[in-house]
């Protein structure tokens, strides 16, 4: 995992993608909240929000 992470680094610093961050942010914090609804007290007011 953290390959990964560095070497997205790496390819957003050389490719001057920086603007991709903003997007990987937002879906790391939806997976996030998706897996941490699941079966949880969590789930009823996280499925209002959607």
């Amino acid at each position: 995992m953290v390959s990964f992470v560095s070497e997205m680094w790496m390819f957003m610093r050389v490719r001057k993608k920086y603007w991709l961050l903003p997007i990987l942010i937002v879906l790391a914090v939806f997976g996030g909240l998706i897996v941490a609804s699941q079966g949880s007290a969590i789930a009823p007011f996280v499925y209002t929000l959607f």
